[in-house]
């Protein structure tokens, strides 16, 4: 088995895509839209079948905290290690937050953390598919 997409309400559907298909190298499907419900999504499909779904729908409420319960984050994988730092950088450059800067993690990945548009926390990682550090998790 594997996890076929994550879905994610967004305000603005186009602006989200955009970063997206801009930052992370993904493929967006045509829109869809259900005028009947109101809703409208893109599927944006990133190497190895992996994929978001965008979701609009008017009025939703936001979440009114980073820390809540539910999705904590997306993690997109990068082929090499630079690419993190390369990506983290070009987000910063173009006033994105960056939550954490490229690091070794405890756990053996080499990650940064940022926000897209809507605030949803994205982790950018590589690891080595080699590296077995997994001696310790922090608890």
């Amino acid at each position: 088995m594997q996890v076929d997409h994550v879905a994610i309400w967004v305000n603005d559907l186009e602006k989200m895509r955009k970063f997206y298909l801009q930052y992370f190298d993904c493929k967006s499907n045509e829109k869809y839209t259900n005028i009947q419900k109101q809703f409208s999504s893109y599927f944006l499909s990133f190497g190895l079948g992996s994929r978001i779904e965008l979701m609009h729908k008017p009025r939703l409420a936001s979440r009114s905290q980073m820390e809540a319960l539910g999705l904590a984050h997306i993690s997109i994988r990068v082929a090499k290690k630079h690419e993190v730092d390369e990506i983290t950088v070009v987000l910063f450059n173009d006033a994105y937050t960056v939550i954490s800067f490229p690091r070794l993690t405890g756990d053996g990945y080499y990650e940064s953390a940022v926000l897209d548009p809507e605030k949803n926390l994205l982790e950018i990682i590589f690891r080595d598919s080699d590296s077995t550090n997994l001696a310790f998790y922090m608890i």
